[in-house]
């Protein structure tokens, strides 16, 4: 009698395993696999700055699905989405909010959005930077090349943007709002180069005035 009392709880605890391991197996079915989610990926462009850092916002109407930021190209790969119709608000300080909506993801398939995807300049947010040029004799210079450069956090320069000043003398250029150190040089015939560095921190007006050397 004891060696069948033993022999039917064995029996018992193999079925409540088998049923156990059924289970498991229902349960592993049911997890997504890479065939039946899909993808979505893009290059986000930006008016001004760099394309790296854009907050990108995954959504199913009005409801955040994920998130993720572009790389320092601007490239961006949302991966692990069920099929369906998604939208995308995109977004970075300085930068107009953009979005993007109907973008239909297919099970197995990467839907690319190439890069249509173009942020532009909030003119509320950004920082200007608004100068003069002027002669050794205090009087405005027009039709000067003023050039814009970036001091990198190495202490090399690079050139990003020029202008030509107006009838009066002045310039203007439109900024991130991000900190960063800029340098600005204007150069006529006849005369030596000057340049003057500006810390931008925020979004504001940052004036300079540049007075060149008497003509040698």
């Amino acid at each position: 009698m004891r060696f069948e009392k033993v022999a039917i709880l064995v029996v018992v605890a193999l079925l409540a395993a088998g049923v156990a391991i059924g289970q498991d197996n229902k349960s592993q079915d049911k997890t997504p696999s890479d065939k039946t989610l899909g993808m979505i990926k893009g290059r986000v462009r930006v008016e001004t700055g760099t394309p790296g850092g854009v907050t990108v916002v995954v959504r199913r109407g009005e409801t955040e699905v994920t998130r993720t930021e572009t790389q320092k190209n601007g490239d961006f790969v949302v991966s692990r989405l069920t099929p369906g119709v998604y939208g995308l608000t995109l977004r970075k300080p300085g930068l107009s909010i953009g979005s993007m909506e109907d973008i239909e993801v297919k099970a197995g398939k990467t839907r690319s959005l190439g890069d249509r995807l173009i942020l532009t300049i909030d003119e509320g947010s950004i920082a200007f930077l608004s100068g003069s040029v002027f002669s050794a004799d205090d009087r405005s210079v027009p039709n000067a090349k003023v050039e814009l450069s970036r001091i990198m956090d190495d202490g090399t320069v690079k050139k990003i943007d020029g202008r030509i000043t107006t009838e009066t003398g002045s310039f203007k250029f439109r900024l991130s709002p991000e900190p960063a150190k800029y340098r600005v040089s204007v150069k006529t015939s006849g005369s030596e180069a000057v340049s003057k560095d500006v810390e931008v921190d925020g979004a504001a007006v940052y004036r300079v005035a540049l007075s060149l050397p008497p003509k040698s």
